[in-house]
């Protein structure tokens, strides 16, 4: 795995790399991050610059989508089925665990919502956009201050 450190205006991220895709989008210290032993430093790695370049884009609010190849193989296929419905949420949209959990026909918010948390791929697998049924903001393994300035930078919460 080929990986490299952002330093986005929400702190440090660690984006990793393989052959298929970008695999993981991670913030410092979130939860459920990357045991990195045996990974290599890549800073030049053509498709780990271009993630940054659109995260940077993002970020400024200038990219609405990523336009980037995905390898998603690192979750069960459960998660697997989660992480690609988040990816049908579109910026400015928000839904829930249980909504979410029946867009892929499955009744069962708490382990959707437990796929959500495994997310590796921060921010572009969209999991900041899921909220509690109540529209209420819950976990998110970035932290919740972080997820609540991903929603404002979206326009989907108010505030600066």
């Amino acid at each position: 795995m080929k990986h490299l450190k952002y330093e986005s205006p929400l702190g440090t991220m660690l984006l990793a790399a393989t052959e298929m895709g970008i695999a993981g989008i991670w913030f410092e210290g979130q939860a459920h991050g990357p045991d990195t032993r045996g990974w290599r430093e890549d800073p030049q790695d053509p498709l780990l610059v271009k993630a940054v370049q659109q995260l940077t884009e993002y970020f400024k609010g200038e990219r609405v989508d990523f336009d980037l190849p995905l390898d998603l193989q690192a979750g069960t296929e459960f998660q697997q089925s989660v992480w690609r419905a988040l990816l049908a949420i579109p910026r400015g949209q928000t839904t829930s665990y249980a909504a979410l959990g029946r867009s892929i026909g499955r009744d069962a918010p708490r382990a959707v919502g437990a796929a959500v948390g495994r997310n590796p791929l921060s921010i572009v697998v969209p999991c900041h956009r899921v909220l509690g049924s109540r529209g209420d903001l819950t976990g998110y393994a970035g932290g919740l201050e972080r997820k609540s300035a991903l929603l404002k930078l979206e326009g989907i919460l108010g505030g600066p």
